[in-house]
């Protein structure tokens, strides 16, 4: 991979997005990239924080697990998305664990260095605040449909989210996963059993809010899911 096709993917990012060829010249100095195998762990929870990595091609899970070892299902990373989001402001470990699904090539910058950079750029921290600010609103969101909506409504906010990151438009109103998601994944999600996940969207099919395409693939009526939250 050369220095454009790694400059080309680091400005689709907001904190990158503005700087000119010169600027992005000293971060990508710092940049590197590899690719990791299907299955194979980027860094485990409690592992040292040591880069901030952005995903070129592949998927990337972000789980946590408790001391039972149970499975929390943080999020699924695509293309464009970068991780962990606090990794510039801590010292500290790796609060989840980050799993390959696919092969997966990854661009990484050590924090160290990147330290230094923001302190000569101070321009980017504005940017990456705002980035972090994007975050702040997401786990917001997520904990309010926790506290106050059941399991069912959950789900639905659950496939609206999904729709958003991981879907393709077919027409005005419907929308089709692009990834493919097991019941125990999403259950994982959002904290709930994959009994009840595959009871609700059984439930959903029936009421023809949801369906299979002909590649396994979940499609989404948009409009008749949001109307089932008002």
């Amino acid at each position: 991979m050369n220095n454009k096709s790694i400059q080309e993917l680091l400005q689709r990012f907001p904190i990158f997005k503005d700087l000119t060829d010169y600027e992005m010249g000293p971060v990508l100095d710092i940049a590197n990239h590899r690719l990791f195998r299907q299955g194979t762990h980027i860094f485990m929870q409690g592992d040292p924080l040591t880069n901030v990595y952005f995903i070129y091609s592949g998927s990337v899970k972000i789980y946590k697990t408790d001391q039972h070892g149970k499975e929390q299902i943080v999020n699924v990373l695509r293309p464009g998305d970068m991780f962990p989001h606090q990794g510039f402001f801590r010292q500290d470990n790796y609060p989840a664990h980050a799993e390959v699904t696919e092969d997966t090539v990854l661009i990484y910058i050590p924090i160290p260095a990147f330290e230094n950079f923001l302190i000569t750029h101070p321009e980017i921290c504005m940017k990456l605040f705002r980035v972090l600010g994007d975050i702040i609103v997401d786990l917001q969101n997520r904990l309010e449909e926790k506290i106050l909506h059941n399991t069912y409504e959950q789900i639905i906010f659950l496939l609206l989210r999904l729709a958003k990151k991981h879907g393709k438009e077919i027409n005005d109103n419907h929308a089709c996963l692009t990834t493919q998601f097991t019941n125990r994944e999403l259950a994982n999600m959002i904290g709930s059993s994959r009994e009840t996940v595959s009871r609700t969207l059984t439930q959903l099919r029936k009421q023809q809010l949801i369906s299979t395409n002909n590649a396994g693939l979940i499609v989404l009526d948009i409009d008749g899911l949001e109307a089932e939250m008002l």
